[in-house]
């Protein structure tokens, strides 16, 4: 039996896990849920957006289905109390240091996509992005030069240890896909780069059936528009996978239909699993929310927590399908409600 960490959070996160747990239901596997307030809602209920119960709960689970996190209420509290400080303490606590995105074009919904369709149609990467090293986990503060002025400063550095567990993870990926992978850097301009790059070439040796390549981020962004198809796994840093990952998520069409994994290992350690889309507080309980991200996540979670691959397909088949015979909520032109869209997915499952 898996436990299962539901930790709903703020926003349309609730109404979103909600879909993704009756789709988990369905399945008619050996899972037992236990739900946690988090974020805004752990701050209002425990004075805290990662209270202790929540934080012994993710680490006692076997997965962790995440929904989102952001109130416009706890604003003006300080940075540490504020909701977006839970996901953070979770990847910490959690040793979470792979975040995986897929970004996969849908047949019938070419024309969400900003990129015309015979391109979106090529569509099918996944973006292995490091979660805890580079310049946003480097020394940073602000100082004076000696001229006086204000300066800030970010520093940037990985070791060879943190580069080879990322890249390690972005191989195995590969050669359980189409056999390629991408390393993205900027190795022309930076000694972090050509460390990454030079970690990277040496752990190619043991994967001899990956076909590995190299490109420079700034490269990257454009080809990712220009022809995505080339891209089977891309492995980067924090700060490229960042800005790439949310550029592909955009190439898909609509963030409502884009999921994410947080992991520790490659697979069968706890992962955080969440939509990549926010809190939306906007639209928070009136049954607008595309629950088909936290559903895929849902399954993301099945792949590579609970080692359940076919049960996975399953779940990415019905929901592939419900979209194909035209299932539509707001944020892709249609009509249907949170709960009607999870109906559609439940029906082809």
């Amino acid at each position: 039996m898996a436990l299962i960490a539901l930790l709903p959070g703020d926003g349309i996160g609730p109404e979103v896990v909600a879909e993704a747990r009756r789709v988990l239901d369905a399945l008619g596997l050996d899972l037992t849920f236990e739900k946690a307030p988090v974020g805004g809602a752990g701050y209002e209920a425990l004075g805290h957006p990662l209270p202790v119960s929540t934080l012994d709960l993710a680490q006692q689970a076997d997965a962790v289905l995440f929904g989102a996190v952001g109130d416009p209420r706890f604003d003006t509290l300080e940075r540490s109390l504020r909701p977006e400080q839970a996901i953070l303490g979770l990847r910490k606590a959690l040793g979470l240091f792979a975040n995986l995105r897929p970004a996969k074009g849908f047949p019938g919904l070419e024309d969400a996509s900003a990129l015309k369709p015979e391109i979106v149609r090529t569509l099918d990467l996944v973006i292995l992005r490091e979660l805890t090293g580079d310049v946003y986990f480097g020394e940073k503060g602000q100082r004076r030069t000696a001229e006086g002025l204000r300066q800030g400063y970010d520093v940037m550095a990985y070791d060879e240890a943190e580069v080879r567990r990322i890249a390690t993870v972005g191989f195995e990926m590969a050669k359980r896909r189409k056999g390629r992978l991408c390393s993205v850097d900027k190795a022309n301009v930076l000694e972090t780069s050509q460390l990454w790059r030079d970690v990277v070439n040496e752990l190619a040796a043991s994967y001899p059936e990956v076909a590995l390549t190299h490109m420079y981020a700034d490269n990257a962004a454009m080809q990712l528009v220009r022809a995505p198809g080339q891209f089977d796994v891309i492995v980067t840093g924090n700060m490229f996978g960042d800005i790439l990952s949310d550029q592909a998520s955009m190439c898909a069409g609509s963030i409502g239909m884009l999921a994410s994994a947080s992991l520790s290992e490659w697979s069968g350690a706890c992962g955080l699993y969440e939509p990549i889309h926010g809190s939306a507080p906007d639209i928070a309980g009136q049954g607008k929310a595309n629950p088909c991200a936290a559903i895929l996540s849902a399954a993301m979670m099945l792949r590579h927590s609970l080692e359940q691959p076919e049960a996975a397909d399953r779940v990415e088949a019905a929901v592939a399908a419900a979209i194909a015979d035209g299932a539509r909520t707001a944020d892709l032109g249609g009509s249907l409600s949170t709960s009607a869209m999870g109906d559609a997915v439940l029906a082809r499952l």
